[in-house]
């Protein structure tokens, strides 16, 4: 025994990968045991201060997770290193982290603050790991912290992130459901989200929260429709089983006309191409027996979805293709369903269990519409490889689809598959045969032999299946087939399955005056067997003597007695109480004698043939391809498929209302009035007015086909429509040709509604020009009613607007008519470029309560009223295009801080354009952009020509959606293409805003918590001035001067352009040790990289 722990010591812990762990503790029996000292040296090298070694050690923790074994026990080693600076360890940490942190939820507590650092993280994916781990700490007490990581996970510029924050809305629903409100915020926000990264995980948090707000689906309807193709396959499913039931609710049924005419269920559901040539000739002669109804038109909705999921057949994912068939079961016109059935045919070569519920779907869709499959008849053959279940489900299938045409063909694969050894599925073939005989008439005494035949085979499970099976089938016509009914009763002495035994003695008893001389027979053998016998065949065996009591009483009274008495004292009492009922109602008494006269009648009525129906048959209430309808019963969380409405709901309220055009006319002045725009800087060109106007779900990022384009955009032209109608297949049905006439219709009454349009804007411009001509005189009146605040822009911004003005002076659209520049005074810059400084906040610049703060307040740098009203220019002119690569066009960009007229959320660029060659450059202009989600570009308007030597500049607006993700696009000349992108410093992103320093306090005490970024930071000498201080700050960032009372202390306000946002910004420069950079945002990522620019700024 003594050598037992000398042994386990010398093989302690995991010698290999290979090898078992044998314990140290003698009591433990030594092997299959942990020890105190197991993964001590995991331990160490997480406890070492080399990245190399920790990562080695997280590598192989991850490895043992993988391998299922458990490593719960290293969670307090493990969650130390959170903090770690190395992304990769990082990475591994969270993973260990989301595994365990449900399990070590104490442990995870204690590291919370750890996390709540982690989502402030520069790299996305440590933001997302971050959030799946606290989500993963089921403890109520940390709900709010959940919430808020989500709301601001929602706006987070990463999708991946934003994809997990989808994902944490269902597991913090399931901890505390009293969220609910805020949560459908976040998803209603989420569901405009443009990125097919995000769309899957939105729907299926919409699915768990909120299925029916229904209302929240409607403007995303569209945009989901067109993301479709790109969604990753897990959430093409969930928005696909989505949109079903979104469909059929607020779409009218295809198939409404079709259900009026109640067609043969015996005929096939194709009928051959020439009824379909014909057209619509059974419907015209029924019209009259039937109720006059509108012609269905279907929805444009309604076929969009239909079209962008058709492609999604050819996925290699069984469970999308699975979606997609159905989707088009349920929501399909008739003649459209059959696409469905070769990409089902097709996932039948797959593994067994794809194919068993494929198969299921199969054998409840072949029931409807029979048709679909039948040109794939051989597909559903069965294998000797297959599974029996599988077996079983083909079965069904080929019996479903089984018509006088090809019943030759599946009775002939019927025989052979009766050879099997697989005795279910004979017993299932040989009910197949009966199912089949008894839907098709003229086969039915082929079967009924063959299954004869049968009684004679060896196995005795087919023999009982047959005549269970015949019993059936004999009761369709039992006068015919009296020599059966004999043959059967043979059998008696051979059969021993109960359920055989009771039919053929139900059958005997039934249609006792076919046999009479064998009848009585059979009931003298099984009164000498009848204790012996199960419950089910005694029953029967008492029915045959109270039939045979009644219609052959001499022979059989005495019998009958007998078999009666036996039954009186059985141990089952429902034998006993079907006695004594039989032996009162046949057998005449004083009491009893008005029953015993209707004896006849209820034991010897004529019974109906049973009808064998397939057990698919009322499957189609449940939503195909659901758990439900695999089951054929309600499973937790199924959602019932709503009815097809009566009358089509309004289906306006899928229209996403498009910007206000009025913007891009007209925008502020300095003071708030509302001033024209000049004619030059209007688009004149409708097509690309229309590019601009068209709404976002029509946007498929550069990449979308003309069919999507002229399906999603309501105002195409009917160009484009006669174009997709051309396109579409000859067998579409008459329906659809209705739908496109409508579509053609719109169209065109857009078409005119545009010209009449376009005759007003040319009144308007007219009227425009004509008030420029007018000379300064108007400008000098408006001018004098500005207030004081205009006058004191310093030389400096009055530099600035100057040379703006002049570039824009030098850009009209035909540079021949452009005439030479005249002396500009800064009256007439409120025509062209008032300098508004706020973009996001109300027209009034200066509020009353920052005037009265000014009042008494003694301020140390001369300069810093003025920075107040202008905009600080940022970093200079950056290079766009080298005139080498260019071929001699140089092209340079700027950041000009102004508010760009038309959408105050795009950042205002301007573009400087300089030709170095010796030729003139024509049609200078942006081309098709390819730009990630969420970002857009409003394009400078066409230079027509460059000449040789001369420069240019124009203006583009970029909405970056408070994102430093570049804008790629195209500048085209009419010969050459040139690729350009544009990335923003984050200080661009934001417009200044000027408040008093209450205010400041006020809003930055809101900003506490995760909204708050600090840094420290050492000052250079050269940078303790004011002046120099406030420069560099509002060069790196564009945002406004407060006022502060404390001389050593920096205050900077702005809002990003795209969500409104504040930035607050707080320089602590103390004389004395180091100084403190703080930043309070509700965008935490933006506020970790204005940080960074800022102290970079500072420092240098």
């Amino acid at each position: 025994m003594s050598a037992a722990p000398a042994y386990s010591e010398d093989k302690g812990g995991a010698g290999g990968p290979g090898e078992p762990e044998y314990g140290h503790d003698p009591a433990s029996g030594g092997i299959f045991s942990s020890d105190y000292k197991r993964h001590d040296d995991l331990k160490e090298m997480l406890d070492t201060n080399k990245d190399s070694l920790k990562l080695e050690a997280m590598k192989r923790i991850v490895a043992m997770i993988a391998r299922g074994k458990n490593a719960s026990d290293l969670f307090p080693a493990v969650v130390k290193n959170v903090a770690c600076k190395n992304i990769e360890v990082k990475k591994l940490v969270y993973v260990y982290l989301v595994r365990y942190a449900e399990e070590q939820q104490d442990l995870a507590l204690l590291s919370i603050s750890t996390f709540q650092r982690g989502l402030k993280d520069p790299n996305q994916l440590i933001r997302a790991s971050a959030l799946r781990v606290l989500s993963s700490i089921r403890v109520p007490i940390i709900v709010p912290i959940m919430m808020l990581a989500i709301k601001e996970a929602a706006s987070d510029m990463s999708p991946y992130v934003r994809k997990t924050a989808a994902h944490a809305i269902p597991k913090l629903y399931s901890l505390d459901s009293d969220q609910k409100d805020q949560l459908i915020e976040v998803i209603e926000k989420l569901l405009a989200d443009k990125t097919t990264l995000v769309a899957g995980s939105v729907v299926m948090a919409f699915e768990e929260v909120c299925p029916e707000r229904i209302d929240l689906i409607h403007k995303n309807y569209r945009k989901l429709c067109n993301l479709l193709i790109d969604v990753e396959e897990w959430g093409q499913v969930v928005i696909i089983s989505m949109l079903t039931r979104y469909a059929r609710t607020q779409f009218l049924s295809p198939n409404q006309n079709e259900s009026l005419l109640e067609e043969n269920p015996e005929k096939a559901f194709y009928g051959s191409e020439e009824d379909e040539v014909k057209g619509p000739g059974p419907e015209e002669a029924a019209a009259t027996a039937l109720p006059a109804r509108k012609p269905y038109v279907m929805d444009p909705d309604h076929r969009l979805l239909l079209r962008n999921t058709k492609p999604l057949l050819q996925s290699r994912s069984a469970a999308v293709v699975m979606a997609v068939a159905q989707l088009y079961f349920h929501l399909a016109p008739k003649a459209e369903v059959g696409v469905i059935a070769k990409a089902l045919v097709r996932l039948l070569r797959s593994h067994s269990e794809v194919q068993y519920v494929v198969l299921q779907n199969v054998a409840t869709m072949s029931i409807k519409r029979r048709g679909m499959f039948e040109p794939y008849l051989k597909s559903f053959y069965i294998r000797s490889t297959d599974p029996t279940q599988i077996k079983i489900l083909k079965l069904e299938v080929l019996t479903n689809l089984a018509n006088e045409t090809n019943i030759p063909t599946v009775l002939r694969e019927f025989q052979t598959y009766i050879r099997s050894m697989d005795k279910d599925f004979v017993a299932a073939t040989i009910q197949a045969i009966g199912r089949c005989a008894t839907n098709i008439g003229r086969v039915r005494d082929t079967c009924l032999n063959g299954l004869v035949q049968l009684l004679s085979n060896r196995d005795e499970l087919v023999v009982a299946e047959s005549v269970v099976v015949i019993k059936k089938l004999l009761q369709m016509q039992p006068a015919q087939h009296g020599e059966i009914i004999k043959h059967l009763a043979k059998l008696t002495d051979n059969i021993q399955v109960p359920m055989a035994r009771a039919s053929i003695l139900w059958l005997i008893g039934e249609y006792c005056e076919h046999v009479p001389r064998i009848a009585p027979d059979v009931l003298r053998k099984m009164a000498k067997s009848f204790t012996a016998e199960e419950d089910i065949v005694k029953l029967q065996v008492i029915n045959l003597a109270a039939k045979l009591y009644l219609t052959n009483s001499k022979q059989t009274k005495l019998l009958t007695q007998y078999v009666l008495s036996l039954a009186k004292y059985d141990q089952n009492y429902d034998i006993r109480d079907r006695a004594r009922f039989t032996r009162q109602l046949i057998v005449p008494s004083e009491q009893g004698g008005a029953l015993s006269r209707h004896a006849k009648k209820l034991f010897l009525a004529p019974k109906p043939a049973p009808v064998l129906e397939s057990s698919f048959k009322d499957r189609d209430h449940f939503q195909l391809g659901s758990l439900s309808h695999l089951l054929n019963a309600k499973a937790t969380g199924y959602q019932e498929l709503p009815d097809w409405p009566e009358e089509a709901p309004d289906p306006s309220v899928r229209n996403v209302e498009e910007e206000d055009l009025s913007l891009i006319e007209t925008h502020m002045g300095l003071l708030g009035e509302y001033t024209e725009v000049p004619e030059w800087t209007k688009c004149s060109n409708r097509e690309k007015r229309k590019e601009k106007e068209k709404p976002f779900y029509s946007d498929s990022e550069g990449e979308s086909g003309p069919t999507e384009s002229a399906d999603s955009n309501p105002e195409s032209d009917s160009e484009s429509d006669s174009k997709s109608s051309s396109e579409s297949s000859s067998g579409d049905s008459s329906s659809e040709s209705d739908d496109e006439d409508e579509e053609k219709g719109r169209s065109s009454e857009s078409e005119q509604s545009e010209e009449e349009g376009k005759r007003k804007k040319m009144k308007k411009r007219k009227t425009v020009a004509e008030g420029h001509r007018e000379g300064s005189s108007s400008d000098e009146g408006s001018d004098s009613s500005s207030s004081s605040s205009e006058s004191e822009v310093t030389s400096e911004s009055e530099e600035e607007q100057v040379e703006s003005t002049s570039w824009r002076r030098k850009t009209p659209p035909s540079s021949k008519s452009a005439p030479a520049a005249k002396e500009i005074s800064l009256l007439d810059l409120e025509d062209f470029t008032p300098p508004s400084v706020q973009a996001v906040s109300p027209p009034t610049i200066v509020s009353t309560s920052l005037a009265t703060d000014l009042e008494g307040l003694t301020l140390t740098d001369s300069s810093l009223v003025p920075s107040l009203l202008s905009p600080v220019p940022g970093v200079g002119r950056q290079e766009l295009l080298h005139r080498v690569a260019g071929e001699g066009l140089a092209v340079e960009y700027a950041f000009s801080r102004q508010p760009f007229p038309g959408d105050p959320h795009m950042v205002s660029v301007h573009i400087h354009f300089s030709n170095s060659s010796e030729n003139p450059i024509k049609g200078l202009r942006v081309g098709t952009p390819k730009l990630p989600a969420g970002i857009s570009i409003q394009e400078f308007p066409e230079i027509e020509s460059l000449a040789p030597g001369e420069s240019t500049t124009a203006v583009m607006g970029i909405n970056f959606c408070d994102s430093t993700q570049a804008a790629n696009f195209q500048l085209c000349t009419q010969t050459r293409q040139f690729y350009v992108c544009i990335q923003p410093p984050v200080g661009e992103l934001m417009a200044p805003v000027f408040m008093s320093e209450n205010e400041f306090k006020k809003e930055q005490g809101k900003l506490t918590g995760m909204n708050e970024i600090t840094e420290k930071l050492t000052l250079p000498d050269t940078c303790r001035n004011d002046h120099i201080v406030v420069q560099k700050v509002t060069t790196t960032a564009n945002l406004g001067r407060v006022p502060c009372g404390t001389s050593d202390e920096y205050r900077f306000a702005g809002r990003t352009l795209t969500s409104g946002s504040l930035v607050l910004l707080t320089l602590d420069a103390r004389p004395a040790g180091a100084a403190q950079l703080t930043v309070n945002s509700e965008k935490m990522v933006i506020g970790t990289m204005l940080v960074k620019d800022v102290v970079q700024a500072l420092t240098q």
